[in-house]
Order: structure tokens, then sequence, then C-alpha cells
């Protein structure tokens, strides 16, 4: 009866199933593995950054990287040349915030964001920096670049304007050296609202860790529907082969001898 699993066409057909399953269970557990990292991330990004933490050193932090990404870091020095970064939103309204050059003891300067004002930008509305030294604690963040959401990459800003934040974009303004990151203030003065941090790249889960958990599901159901027309293709041969020896087919319904009735 199940002689015809041995035929050339049957091999084939088994042969697809044995190599199909196995690749598709891979490639599923794969895809969930992809978003349960994400979703391991995102915890680890918006978990444990308390106001309270104690900050640390700029330097020890950097390069931002993921686990960085959102600490507070600390940095001493004195302000320098301030900049309005427009169109940025909170909470649904527009505004810009207000950024000011921290020079640091060694040397190189950071950008640091002290807070968000309502509206367009205005030099007058922003309140000036404190003068002389200062201890500065924020939100630490990597530098933006034009494909980072919210930034104004077009050009075109008139003076003492800036729409990326990030050394790439300041070099040509300020003439020292720079860290390849910014700092958020989370506790800004001067009637100005804190700019909260965001969390890191890839970190989030957006469109594309549930096009993973998608593809979860796709490659389990692939796994499925192989399953499902083996048996229905072993289920066919077999009712024809039963049909065929019952004498329930006419020849020409039969077709040729099967290689399993011919041994």
């Amino acid at each position: 009866m199940h002689r015809f699993l041995l035929t050339p066409r049957w091999w084939g057909i088994n042969v697809f199933v044995v190599l199909a399953v196995p690749f598709c269970l891979f490639m599923g557990s794969w895809q969930l593995g992809r978003f349960e990292d994400r979703v391991d991330s995102h915890r680890e990004a918006t978990a444990g950054r308390p106001a309270d933490r104690v900050a640390a050193p700029l330097d020890s932090l950097l390069p931002v990287d993921k686990k960085t990404s959102g600490r507070l870091a600390s940095a001493s020095g004195e302000y320098g040349e301030q900049l309005l970064v427009p169109e940025r939103t909170l909470d649904g309204k527009s505004g810009f915030y207000v950024l000011t050059l921290l020079k640091t003891d060694s040397g190189k300067a950071v950008p640091v964001v002290r807070g968000w004002l309502p509206g367009k930008a205005d030099g007058a509305a922003a309140p000036a920096a404190p003068t002389g030294r200062v201890e500065v604690t924020g939100a630490l963040q990597p530098s933006e670049n034009s494909r980072t959401k919210g930034v104004h990459s077009d050009g075109g800003l008139p003076a003492g304007q800036l729409g990326v934040i990030g050394a790439a974009s300041l070099v040509n303004i300020v003439p020292y050296d720079l860290y390849d990151a910014w700092l958020t203030v989370q506790t800004p003065a001067d009637g100005m609202a804190a700019v909260p941090p965001k969390a890191p790249n890839d970190t989030g889960l957006d469109l594309k860790a549930f096009q993973n958990l998608g593809y979860t599901g796709e490659w389990f159901v692939f796994v499925a529907f192989v399953l499902f027309m083996w048996f229905r293709l072993y289920r066919r041969e077999v009712e024809t082969i039963r049909d065929a020896e019952a004498g329930l087919l006419a020849p020409e319904e039969t077709g040729p001898e099967p290689a399993s009735q011919r041994a």
C-alpha cells in the first residue's frame, strides 16, 4: 500500500518536506528571538532611569550605545555659544529647544539642551545661560543625523539656529572640539520644560519589532502548510490506490499502473 512513498516523485516530495520544516522552524525561532531582543532592549531603555539616579562622568559613558543612552551624565565647565533648535514637538505642541555649548574641563564642548519653550524660535524669549563655572547633569543622548525623526535637515535656517543636534552639524559653527553626544537637562530653570531623553535606536516596540513578530507567525504557518499539503497528497494517493484495487475507477481514470502495483 505504501510502497508509492519510495517512488522518485515521492522521494522528491519527502526530501522537500524534511528540509523545509526545520528551515521554517529555524527562521520562525530566529524572528521570534529578534522580537524578544527588541522587547528586552525596550524594557532596559525605558526602565531604571529614576531622576535621583547617581550621575556618572560624561567621559565614562562614551561612546553612546544602547546601555548608556539615557543615562544621567555630569560635566563641568563654562557655557559658551547658545543656539535655538526650531520645530521641536513636546506633548503635541510645537516649540524649540534652547541649546548651549558647555566647554568642559577636558577642552571639548558638549551640546546641552537646557529646556524647551513653545512657539517659534525666538532668541529674545530664550533665557541666557548661567555665567561662570557650572556643573551640568543631563540625560545622555547620541548625536542626531538627517534621518533622525523630528529634525530640520533641509537647511536654510537663520543664524543662531540649528536643525540637527550633533558634532557634524556644529563643527563649522564652534572653534573647538566636540563630543559626539549631547545632554538634555531634566530639571530646567527659567520656566523651560524638560526635554525627555529618547530611547536608543532599534530598541523601541516600533513597526520593525512587530514585523519580526509577524514574520514569526508566517514561518510557523509555512510549517503547518507544508505538513498539511504532504498529508493531503498522501491521503489522495492512498485513496486512489484503494479505489483502483476495489475496481471503482475506470481504466482511463486510473492511468498507468502505479509503480507500487507492478512489483
